[in-house]
């Protein structure tokens, strides 16, 4: 712990190594032995707390932290949250998903290319020596495909953009209309019955838990790819892999999952299906602005 930082800030769920290295020197970051081993007196007159929206907050661990007036959130998730509870306590929660949404935009563009022109497919056929025998297989032209993109908030609206800027028929579904060049769609099936691509830009919680299911998939089709930069709770995870398995719909690239860090190793069996490790915002352009967004929301 760094003595002459002028603020303690309570470390309340799992941080980068990188993001607390570079917080360091600037603040005091107690983690949770080190606040345990506080006097009560000392614990109340912590007022800013760090977490990740993929940890969230221990409840107990709260419980100890009577002044806490601020949260703040590596990431743009809420649904681990008890946004009630804080409200009840006088706590803000700050997430981060002003400077997220660029890089996972980017990402869900950039899986949209690796499936469609089968660039991880051909990476694999060249390292097993098929290509001295065989011919790789065809894949599609990304401008000439029709995109849906469900949820159009930060990212979502980047992705669309994105795509359509690459000469994509781009159409969205969300809660409700918005005042933008693409085509709403009220309904998710309706969505997926008319796209070859289907991107997951929505938010988690139990709104979208399942939201994927097995009907969205079948009308997605056998041509049809699936793109989550979500949450993994977006997706039915078994019927995803019915999916794949059957060939239902020509295949997927995940970078989240219901499990993390051990997603059903089912996924690792199939050769249509891109895996990722929730790496969608991992640029170094993200973690300089990320880092001087969390100064900024700690007062440091």
């Amino acid at each position: 712990m760094n003595r002459t930082a002028s603020k303690a800030v309570a470390i309340l769920g799992k941080i980068p190594p990188d993001v607390r290295e570079a917080l360091a020197d600037q603040v005091n970051l107690l983690d949770e032995l080190a606040l345990r081993d506080l006097g009560a007196l000392e614990r109340s007159g912590i007022t800013h707390g760090l977490t990740s929206a993929m940890s969230g907050v221990d409840p107990d661990l709260l419980d100890t932290l009577t002044g806490l007036q601020s949260i703040v959130s590596i990431g743009a998730g809420l649904d681990r949250f008890d946004l009630t509870g804080f409200s009840a306590r006088g706590i803000t929660l700050h997430a981060t998903p002003r400077v997220m949404s660029e890089d996972t935009a980017e990402c869900a563009v950039g899986l949209v290319f690796a499936l469609l022109r089968n660039i991880v497919s051909n990476h694999r056929f060249v390292h097993s020596g098929a290509w001295a025998s065989l011919r790789a297989p065809l894949g599609w032209r990304v401008s000439e495909r029709s995109v849906g993109v469900v949820g159009l908030g930060r990212i979502g609206s980047k992705v669309a953009s994105k795509l359509s800027a690459l000469g994509c028929d781009v159409s969205y579904t969300g809660r409700i209309e918005k005042p933008v060049p693409w085509r709403f769609e009220v309904d998710i099936h309706d969505l997926a019955s008319r796209v070859d691509v289907l991107i997951l830009c929505c938010a988690g919680g139990d709104e979208t838990r399942g939201l994927v299911s097995s009907e969205v998939l079948n009308l997605l089709g056998p041509q049809g790819f699936l793109v989550n930069v979500s949450r993994g709770s977006v997706v039915n995870e078994t019927a995803l892999l019915a999916a794949l398995e059957n060939d239902l719909i020509a295949g997927a690239a995940l970078d989240v999952f219901d499990n993390e860090p051990t997603p059903d190793p089912a996924f690792l069996r199939l050769q249509n299906c891109i895996l990722q490790p929730h790496a969608a915002v991992y640029t170094h352009e993200n973690r300089r602005d990320l880092i001087i967004e969390i100064r900024r929301l700690l007062g440091a």
